[in-house]
């Protein structure tokens, strides 16, 4: 079966030689593996030796054909195709996080609509050692080739949860003993001076219009990340990577 850009969901195509050979050590299931002819790298025969290993039909191409199939623009000689992602519950992450034995660290994306924005956060929770990344269903970028690619792999290795309303979510883990940590530059006080060692969700805006009124309501704590340069703000996953970083030095300093 010829399998055209017009014809697979992006939600079931991984793209880009990192991404594909993360996943296949994450176990994902691959059907079809298309890659390009005649490749000399190690990394591609890899590749290719573990989907034949994990039952894939592997399909040898040339660059025009990838090209045509690409989502990202940037598929690297190899492009997976495979059933759509699943998304855990919070339940599953919070018996996850209690066989770990340490606080819960959630990160709470409120409507990341840029792919390449939402991929490098979860690169960043998953190298951070944050326990999932919650999104939710409208208005957020979805588990796409170009999420895969923007992740450079972490997204085989984190846990997402997908949910209705996300003030609703941050309700309903306050009562299960979360603390909330709103991130806005409006905060009445500064990451450094919040207490990330407890059970916490770190919650990020929109990129033009921040956290929602009602997302925000229900934070117990608003944090701000100090700026004494010129700009005003800064990229939401680029205040992620600071707030997860500064979550994991006050965790590393009090074991």
């Amino acid at each position: 079966m010829e399998i055209e850009k017009g014809d697979v969901s992006a939600d079931g195509i991984i793209e880009g030689r990192n991404p594909v050979i993360e996943a296949l050590k994450a176990g994902r299931k691959i059907d079809k593996l298309f890659v390009i002819q005649d490749t000399k790298s190690s990394l591609m025969r890899e590749i290719v030796n573990r989907a034949k290993e994990s039952g894939a039909v592997i399909v040898e191409t040339d660059r025009k054909r990838l090209d045509k199939m690409s989502v990202t623009r940037a598929h690297q000689g190899v492009i997976a195709y495979t059933p759509i992602r699943e998304y855990s519950t919070i339940e599953e992450v919070y018996e996850s996080s209690r066989s770990k034995d340490k606080p819960l660290l959630l990160m709470v994306c409120d409507h990341i609509e840029d792919p390449n924005n939402l991929g490098a956060i979860i690169r960043t929770a998953e190298a951070s050692g944050a326990d999932a990344v919650i999104i939710p269903k409208r208005r957020s970028a979805g588990l796409t080739a170009a999420v895969s690619k923007a992740s450079a792999g972490a997204l085989e290795h984190m846990k997402i949860v997908r949910v209705s309303n996300i003030a609703g979510f941050l309700r309903k883990i306050k009562q299960d003993g979360v603390w909330i940590f709103g991130l806005d530059m409006d905060g009445d006080r500064t990451i450094y001076n919040a207490d990330f060692t407890l059970p916490a969700a770190i919650v990020v805006g929109s990129e033009g219009a921040g956290i929602s009124r009602t997302a925000l309501s229900e934070c117990d704590f608003i944090t701000s990340i100090p700026i004494i340069g010129t700009v005003s703000s800064l990229n939401a996953s680029t205040a992620t990577a600071i707030v997860l970083y500064e979550a994991l030095r006050q965790r590393m300093t009090n074991k």
